[in-house]
């Protein structure tokens, strides 16, 4: 599910299959049960026209249904029913960057990551058993779409996940907030898995024969540790500026 159009209008750049949308500004004199709109009724928003030339059905709601039904306080006045992609192992047999959620809980960071992960420019985000199902509609709407239009696996327990990619030929390095090599000192270049932990724990020590080397953050004031999505933003785009403009850079400098 995908509220709003916003999101709506990025599930159809992505090609995405909308199956329906409702909207709660109803007709006067509407019913409470959703009814399919006429072709030649009268569609204010953009999206909407879009998504239902590309065949999805559009339903007016009567008052009050929209709010019952929606997964917010105050839902936006459209709502829409997209397939769910679907992307396995077998997708990223040329990916050079992918991010790896082990045990990432929360809705709204492992939308936040899937949103970094796709402005950064990674070929994928895997999301292993533990982590929060990033079709939730919370992460779906943390993603601001981007799991729509970004590669993301579901599912797998993190060491066979980390194994596969180790297989792949992808180097497994583990986002850890005290340990770890600094950022700046790591070679990003080479193909890559960037592991991120849980909220609160981070990876468990179960996964060290699985990945090939930790990272982390350095940080000079008196914060522990950095929020999953924030440090993810740190470590994507340290990826995405060494593989695009370092040579540019150093020459500037």
């Amino acid at each position: 599910m995908v509220e709003g159009t916003k999101l709506l209008g990025s599930a159809l750049d992505a090609g995405a299959s909308v199956e329906a949308v409702f909207v709660g500004h109803a007709s006067a004199g509407s019913d409470a049960s959703p009814r399919p709109r006429r072709q030649d009724e009268e569609v204010d928003d953009s999206a909407v026209v879009r998504a239902a030339s590309a065949g999805a059905r559009v339903f007016d709601l009567g008052p009050g249904v929209l709010e019952r039904v929606a997964d917010t306080v105050t839902p936006q006045p459209v709502l829409a029913i997209v397939r769910t992609p679907v992307a396995t192992f077998d997708d990223l047999g040329s990916a050079t960057f992918v991010v790896v959620c082990v045990d990432v809980r929360d809705p709204g960071n492992a939308g936040a990551v899937v949103r970094v992960a796709d402005a950064a420019g990674a070929d994928a985000v895997v999301c292993c058993d533990g982590t929060v199902d990033p079709f939730n509609p919370k992460t779906v709407r943390a993603s601001a779409g981007s799991v729509l239009h970004l590669r993301v696996v579901a599912g797998g327990d993190p060491a066979v996940v980390l194994d596969r990619l180790g297989e792949m030929g992808l180097r497994r390095l583990a986002a850890s907030s005290h340990g770890g090599e600094p950022y700046t000192e790591v070679d990003l270049r080479a193909p890559l898995a960037l592991v991120l932990g849980n909220e609160a724990s981070g990876l468990p020590s179960s996964l060290d024969d699985h990945t090939d080397g930790r990272v982390s953050v350095p940080m000079t004031g008196g914060a522990e540790s950095l929020n999953v999505a924030t440090a993810a933003a740190v470590l994507c785009f340290e990826v995405a500026r060494v593989r695009s403009n370092l040579p540019a850079m150093e020459k500037a400098q």
